[in-house]
């Protein structure tokens, strides 16, 4: 019964993602104006058509305004973050590691969405995160990695998760900002947006090192792979095409986070 609740609950956060997933990259506000309008006609959008995935389907993908298409992104940012909330719960049970994992798969799928389309991972959400998984790593607590045989001996297990959680945040995020400095020295280009320094920063602030360099990995495979594969069928330009590396972080991280329980023990 909690999951389905959860779920429940999911479709209309997903609903708010889908506002920031628009509004964020162009600079708007997610407060004002509070009700949401369509984006070519600007229509003020009745609360009757902006039940989540319902309204879509009754309205079969039209705005009521102008008839304009309404993306697809639309119901599936609703139904992942469903899904995702009735996996954490599912998994982890009630309590506040399934509340974790809840709160870190909606900034995942709102950073997927976000960098998919507009190539801007939002501070809102990488620096939030990483205030909000340094907030939980007091109540929700960390495995035992190399901090926890470095702490002082005098440390609870509250501080060294703490520390843990901040240490992974900073020495993630300065390791993979040292790789793209590099590159840039070599190549003499871009290779790395400081959104996904700040990202995977959020990983370890969530799950620590460990969590972190394993959605890391993950997350370049996939990125390596698909970019490589969709730059050979779409006839891209390698040497020019910008991939969206976020989100395969994100999706990585959003999968391996549920499969893992978060890495908790």
């Amino acid at each position: 019964m909690e999951a389905i609740l959860a779920a429940l609950f999911g479709l209309l956060i997903g609903s708010f993602l889908n506002v920031c997933i628009y509004r964020l990259p162009r600079d708007l506000s997610v407060a004002r104006p509070s009700r949401s309008f369509c984006p070519l006609c600007e229509a003020t959008i009745a609360w009757y058509d902006n039940i989540p995935v319902l309204s879509y389907i009754l309205l079969k993908g039209q705005c009521r305004a102008c008839a304009a298409k309404i993306s697809w992104r639309y119901p599936l940012v609703e139904l992942l973050t469903a899904a995702a909330f009735f996996a954490s719960f599912q998994i982890a049970g009630p309590g506040l590691l399934a509340i974790k994992l809840c709160i870190f798969s909606a900034i995942q799928i709102a950073l997927i969405f976000s960098d998919l389309e507009e190539r801007i991972l939002p501070d809102e959400f990488t620096l939030g995160g990483i205030l909000v998984g340094i907030v939980f790593s007091w109540f929700v607590l960390m495995p035992s990695s190399l901090i926890f045989l470095l702490a002082p001996y005098t440390w609870d297990r509250h501080w060294t998760s703490l520390a843990e959680s901040v240490f992974s945040a900073t020495f993630v995020s300065l390791a993979l900002w040292g790789f793209g400095e590099l590159y840039y020295r070599i190549r003499k280009r871009e290779g790395l947006g400081f959104g996904d320094v700040k990202m995977v920063g959020m990983f370890g602030a969530f799950f620590g090192l460990q969590g972190a360099l394993l959605f890391m990995i993950a997350g370049s495979i996939l990125g390596s792979v698909s970019g490589l594969l969709y730059i050979f069928l779409a006839k891209k330009d390698a040497a020019s095409y910008e991939l969206p590396f976020g989100s395969f972080l994100g999706l990585s991280a959003l999968i391996l986070s549920l499969i893992t329980r978060g890495l908790t023990r």
